[in-house]
């Protein structure tokens, strides 16, 4: 066998089973794959040890897919690192192409052949999305959670790449990350159901009056995760809020967005 260049190569698919059998695939071609389920973390633990290049199955979950290659692609380790998405449905496959038109579009029958030649010739200006959330629509992220100028957004348990995937904000808005004087939204990023009951009473007072994003990890993200739409939907209004919208913020986070129940 050719000695291959590149390596180290990270694959993407939200099916254990079905990860293992392709990552057995391209291991033939002489690659050492981590298959392991792609969580927050993972894409951290990226931008110290960056793959060679990343094949992402888009036959499952394939919006996931997409926004694994957006987040990828906002940071700066790994951004010129190739990318090869690998069948799906050709409707689908067409809208991420537009999206990142410099990835590489294969079948599992051709992936070794892609995989090599994408490594080979790496992107040389890669394309940078405006933020995470680029393939949702023309919406930037800040406008969906109501970012609004002039306005101060304090986080709470947000990770260390937040300002990033939130892109540009509007003009004179700010982010901070310490409680304590005016506030006009607060986004919380909660990890466990543990956190968020016990924290919930706080924040429902910090942050009701001028708004509240909680946000939680996706189960495709964070296999074990004990949070849902529907858990953190119930505790806020057990804790006398009410949501009225919700957002994907990133490929590993959702939220919803809470104010304070008026009362009559």
């Amino acid at each position: 066998m050719a000695e291959v260049v590149g390596r180290r190569i990270r694959l993407v698919h939200w099916n254990t089973a079905e990860a293992e059998a392709r990552a057995a695939a391209l291991r033939t071609g002489g690659y050492e794959v981590d298959a392991t389920p792609m969580t927050g973390a993972a894409l951290r633990e990226m931008d110290v040890s960056p793959p060679d290049a990343l094949v992402i199955d888009l036959s499952r979950a394939p919006s996931q897919g997409r926004d694994v290659a957006l987040a990828v692609r906002l940071r700066k380790a790994t951004r010129s690192k190739p990318i090869v998405f690998v069948d799906g449905d050709p409707s689908k496959v067409a809208a991420i192409e537009a999206l990142l038109p410099d990835a590489a579009f294969t079948t599992w029958g051709r992936a070794l052949d892609t995989l090599r030649r994408a490594i080979a010739e790496p992107p040389r200006d890669p394309v940078r999305p405006a933020s995470g959330l680029a393939g949702y629509s023309g919406t930037p992220l800040p406008k969906k959670l109501g970012i609004k100028p002039g306005s101060v957004v304090v986080l709470h348990g947000a990770p260390t790449d937040v300002a990033g995937t939130l892109g540009d904000l509007p003009t004179g808005a700010t982010l901070r990350r310490s409680d304590g004087g005016h506030r006009d939204l607060t986004l919380w990023f909660v990890r466990t159901r543990a956190d968020l009951e016990r924290g919930i009473a706080r924040m429902a007072r910090l942050g009701g009056e001028g708004g509240l994003w909680i946000l939680w990890r996706k189960k495709a993200a964070a296999p074990g995760t004990d949070l849902s739409e529907a858990i953190v939907r119930q505790t806020g209004l057990a804790a006398g809020l009410v949501d009225f919208k919700i957002c994907a913020f990133d490929a590993v986070w959702s939220g919803l967005r809470f104010s304070l129940r008026r009362r009559p």
